[in-house]
């Protein structure tokens, strides 16, 4: 039997999710048409919603509905700090810990050369623009650990110092919580050589 047109195309439209692959997205799109069509209906107006609402901060560069974001709109904002991370979701993760009290710049993604992935799609002259505004005094670098990430902040942390700002990193560690013995070694030699006095 071959499953209806319009299945297929939910099929392959949910397959663009990550992580997802053809089995998942099938499921999923056979369980919205089985057993949950008002959720298919929810899911459809929320997208399309979000698509036509959702923009880039004109500041940060952030998801928002507005030319600019609640954040950098916030008068108590620090706006001499500005902290540079990869995506929106990482952005919320610094902020869900409730330490960081400065501003953003969101790359929506990293250097990747071997992606074809270079200094423009992650809009390094807004950023460099944002970050020699006179305001910043300091740019925290809070890209991933990963090569990418690692090679993404090398290169913004040396476009930015050639102008005279001050770059930051955020250490990396043990995680809390976590046994020596299930660390991998890279992660507790980096902690060992950024350990600081107590």
């Amino acid at each position: 039997m071959k499953a209806p047109t319009s299945l297929e195309f939910l099929t392959e439209a949910l397959r663009r999710l990550p992580g997802v692959g053809p089995k998942s997205a099938q499921r999923m799109a056979y369980h919205l048409m089985q057993h949950d069509r008002e959720g298919a209906s929810l899911l459809g107006r929320a997208l399309s919603q979000a698509v036509e609402r959702v923009r880039h901060c004109a500041s940060c560069n952030t998801f928002t509905e507005h030319e600019v974001c609640e954040t950098c709109l916030d008068p108590e904002r620090d706006a001499g700090l500005l902290c540079v991370v990869e995506t929106p979701a990482d952005q919320l993760m610094i902020e869900q810990t409730m330490t960081y009290k400065g501003l953003y710049f969101v790359l929506m993604g990293h250097l990747s050369p071997l992606d074809g992935i270079g200094p423009r799609d992650i809009h390094l002259e807004k950023l460099v623009r944002r970050a020699t505004d006179g305001i910043v005094q300091e740019v925290v670098l809070a890209t991933n650990f990963t090569n990418e990430g690692e090679a993404t902040a090398h290169y913004i942390s040396e476009t930015l110092k050639a102008r005279g700002l001050k770059v930051s990193r955020l250490a990396r560690g043990v995680p809390v919580g976590g046994e020596l013995e299930y660390v991998d070694a890279g992660t507790i030699a980096r902690a060992m050589l950024d350990r600081r006095a107590t």
